[in-house]
């Protein structure tokens, strides 16, 4: 097994994914829920994101070819989502018809993807696969982004004891500050998608 690479795809994915940086928004979207409701939507969330990081590392090229779509447009894209939620979460207005759709919405949208799986987690292990060699290296690849989602499922298991804490008061100040947290990674997204096409667009001229 080649432990270099496990440890640069561990660590990679790790940074990027921020599971620490995920328990505010998480339980921002997530705080008012049952305990057991929100354990559902943080195993959701993360099973969805090792879907989509996987069918990239396997597909991700051909399929963005495919589709004519650049990875500039899948970061723009990201980020106008979270500009969405981040608008939701300042505002508090949510209009979810029920609390199991709402759990699972919130599960699919922002925290599977663009957060977890967003395109910085895409690039990077899209990136790890072109650089594998063989078969033994892309079952470490594999190895590697498991390891990194059963860190996220277990960072968000426990940070149930967080809500105990805060009470419904601190939730919603929480709230604020996670919709203000999304909006500035919005942003980021965005305004690093236009920068890399204009970087693209000045290259081939």
């Amino acid at each position: 097994m080649n432990l270099k690479l496990f440890g640069e795809v561990f660590v990679t994915l790790l940074v990027i994914v921020d599971p620490p940086g995920m328990v505010p928004v998480f339980l921002a979207l997530t705080g008012t829920l049952p305990a057991r409701e929100r354990t559902r939507a943080g195993t959701q969330a993360v099973l969805l994101a090792l879907g989509v990081i996987v069918i990239f590392a396997v597909a991700g090229q051909t399929l963005l070819d495919y589709l004519h779509v650049q990875l500039p447009a899948l970061q723009g894209a990201g980020g106008l989502l979270l500009v969405l939620v981040a608008l939701q979460l300042l505002t508090g207005q949510t209009d979810e018809p029920s609390e199991q759709g709402s759990t699972t919405n919130v599960a699919l949208v922002p925290l599977g993807t663009p957060l977890l799986a967003g395109p910085g987690a895409i690039v990077a292990t899209m990136l790890f696969v072109q650089r594998a060699d063989g078969v033994n290296d892309y079952w470490v690849i594999g190895l590697g982004i498991l390891a990194v989602m059963a860190t996220v499922w277990l960072v968000l298991r426990f940070s149930g004891g967080i809500v105990k804490l805060l009470r419904p008061g601190g939730i919603e100040v929480l709230t604020r500050i996670a919709g203000l947290l999304l909006a500035a990674i919005a942003v980021q997204l965005i305004a690093d998608a236009v920068a890399a096409f204009v970087k693209l667009y000045t290259a081939g001229a």
